[in-house]
């Protein structure tokens, strides 16, 4: 209680139970579709689903037990051991925290798994542009690889504006309106725009860099975490469906249309700061910056005053 009134009626808390709620059966989501694939066909590759459900799961998983200990507050930070003896609920708040730490880093590392991932969404344009790059090829070799890109891309590159053409997840009378129709068609629509604009923001940014885009870790890492939430959209939608199609309890129906609706809208903002990110951000300052601190030049930090070595005029 504070001021009067459970603090999960209070806005700063209440927007973290939300979140909590939205991002667990997000994960469940990407997990289940992840795991559908196998289902289907025990030799499916399904290290890419499998990588992005690691990545974006563990993290989402350490901010929700990270505000779950902000929540529950001096009671989070006490052990279980010390909230039974004291008569409360031993709730192992500290364990997860301790324990969920380590999923960011333990089977490969959250910037481990940004790595694979993008070197997979390069793989099918380096495999196209890779030999009309190679210094060691002849040039005759190169030209002919050139001419197969230009081919290719002839192909490829007009197919990322075209309009989105649907998503078949199934009709069905929606529960609320008594409308039939897919009752997260807007979502997916979103995701098959989104997806195209992903792909023609990964082309711009490899005929910005060329092959040294494998070296832009933090541009790699955005284009990967858009990936990751628009699977998560895609998971979460498919999820709900069946559910609210098998659901013969109305009171049940609409709490999970709006989970799944407030899922989309946060995910959705993500992806545009990620998007803005793309060409407005401080990656160069900040390896530039990185570079001064491990040379030395701000070692005041170590006594807790900024000191750097400034360089006498000459």
């Amino acid at each position: 209680m504070q001021w009067g009134a459970p603090i999960g009626r209070h806005a700063a808390i209440a927007d973290k139970i939300a979140r909590m709620a939205a991002n667990t059966f997000a994960m469940e989501a990407m997990m289940l579709l992840a795991a559908s694939r196998v289902d289907c066909d025990k030799h499916a590759d399904v290290r890419l689903e499998a990588a992005l459900c690691k990545l974006w799961s563990t993290e989402a998983a350490w901010t929700i037990v990270n505000d779950t200990m902000q929540i529950r507050g001096g009671r989070g930070y006490e052990t279980a051991a010390s909230l039974a003896a004291r008569g409360e609920t031993p709730a192992p708040v500290e364990r997860f925290l301790r324990d969920c730490r380590i999923n960011t880093i333990f089977e490969g590392s959250s910037e481990i798994m940004r790595l694979f991932i993008a070197r997979e969404m390069l793989d099918a344009h380096l495999q196209v542009s890779a030999p009309v790059l190679d210094s060691r090829l002849s040039w005759p070799q190169r030209l002919r690889a050139a001419a197969k890109a230009a081919r290719f891309y002839l192909v490829w590159f007009p197919k990322q504006f075209l309009p989105w053409a649907g998503f078949r997840v199934g009709s069905f009378e929606s529960p609320l309106d008594g409308q039939a129709k897919p009752v997260f068609a807007k979502q997916l629509g979103y995701v098959a725009r989104t997806s195209r604009r992903l792909a023609r923001a990964l082309f711009y940014a490899l005929l910005r860099h060329g092959p040294g885009l494998e070296k832009e870790q933090l541009l790699l890492g955005r284009f990967v975490d858009i990936g990751a939430e628009l699977f998560a959209i895609t998971a979460t939608c498919l999820r709900a469906e069946p559910m609210l199609r098998d659901s013969d309890r109305p009171d049940a129906r609409e709490p999970l249309l709006e989970l799944v609706h407030f899922f989309c809208r946060t995910a959705r903002r993500r992806i545009a700061q990620k998007f803005q990110a793309i060409h407005r951000n401080e990656d160069g300052e900040s390896h530039r910056l990185a570079g001064r601190i491990l040379a030395g030049e701000l070692a005041g930090l170590d006594t807790g005053m900024v000191q750097p070595k400034l360089t006498p005029p000459e």
